[in-house]
């Protein structure tokens, strides 16, 4: 018996570590972004029936797992408080940085309100560079300004 989404994920962990599977593929056959799938995968978006069956079948998991796959899930995977995986620090780090600048900047162009992570896309991709590649992260939000009443 399944007890928690996060053991659904360590199912998929393992899966897709012994099929030798990628994100892109998985994605490609859920008909959706590999960013979005890939959160999905990790416990952080809940999915339809027909995507949680194809992820489900891919993965070859239990029905148990499967319906777990399509429960709303707790939003946020981070263990700590503050983040001790190097890659995922140093998200971190460029928001103690330039967290400020974001806010004030947005602020600027669009006025008191926040970036949706509800209305939400992400494109991750590898930048090829000639002093090594870059990661290039482009993330569109919808702006929600903050109402008075």
């Amino acid at each position: 018996m399944i007890k928690s989404r996060e053991e659904v994920t360590a199912l998929i962990l393992t899966q897709k570590a012994m099929l030798g599977l990628q994100w892109k593929e998985v994605a490609r056959e859920v008909g959706l972004s590999k960013e979005w799938v890939t959160a999905a995968c990790l416990g952080q978006m809940a999915m339809s029936k027909t995507q949680a069956e194809t992820v489900g079948g891919l993965f070859k998991l239990s029905d148990e797992a499967v319906a777990w796959l399509q429960i709303t899930p707790y939003k946020g995977s981070l263990p700590t408080a503050v983040p001790t995986d190097p890659l995922i620090y140093r998200w971190y780090e460029l928001i103690n940085v330039y967290g400020t600048t974001l806010k004030e900047l947005i602020h600027e162009e669009f006025g008191d309100g926040i970036m949706s992570a509800i209305d939400f896309s992400m494109d991750i991709q590898r930048e090829s560079n000639p002093n090594g590649d870059r990661v290039n992260v482009v993330m569109s939000g919808k702006f929600l300004p903050y109402k008075t009443y």
